[in-house]
């Protein structure tokens, strides 16, 4: 009798295990699900502003080398940096280049003659660079050139320029 009731209790405990692993199955399969789609919400998001020029540090794939035209910037930037803790005045000695591809629209109508319009980009470039401090532009060179990239896009309300160099830059 005694094994009898024993073995009763422990199919009682079994049943009851089962029970609660498929409840915490379910509660954990809902809660991963929706962690997955938040993980893929993110990664869609970055994504988009991968797409949008968050990279310029890097050249885009799908411009082939034959549709790509490097424009420098004529003189070398001497660009007064930011104060930062220190207090004293430091500087950035930068020459800058733009790559632009030649088969995009926005090409055809600025790119061929961006010379008249260098002005306006100097003045973006320091802009941007002059809103760094010193110990922000030694560690940030490519979140500038990302700055940079966005503001000529969107004066240009185009994306025919998707890279920008830094061809020598120096931290005084």
């Amino acid at each position: 009798m005694k094994r009898n009731l024993l073995s009763i209790i422990i199919l009682a405990l079994l049943v009851v295990n089962l029970v609660l692993t498929s409840i915490m199955m379910v509660s954990v399969s809902s809660a991963s699900r929706k962690t997955a789609e938040l993980v893929g919400d993110i990664a869609e998001v970055l994504k988009l502003e991968l797409s949008d020029g968050a990279g310029a540090g890097a050249m885009r794939s799908d411009v082939p080398m034959e549709d790509i035209e490097v424009y420098p910037i004529a003189n070398q930037m001497t660009i007064p940096l930011k104060t930062g803790e220190d207090g004293t005045p430091h500087y950035c000695l930068v020459s800058v280049s733009l790559s632009m591809n030649t088969k995009s629209d926005g090409y055809k109508a600025f790119g061929a003659d961006l010379s008249t319009k260098e002005s306006l980009i100097t003045g973006e470039i320091y802009d941007v660079i002059g809103s760094y401090t010193w110990e922000e532009a030694q560690s940030n060179k490519d979140l500038m050139r990302e700055d940079i990239l966005r503001r000529i896009q969107t004066m240009f309300d185009s994306d025919f320029i998707f890279q920008v160099s830094f061809s020598e830059i120096i931290f005084q």
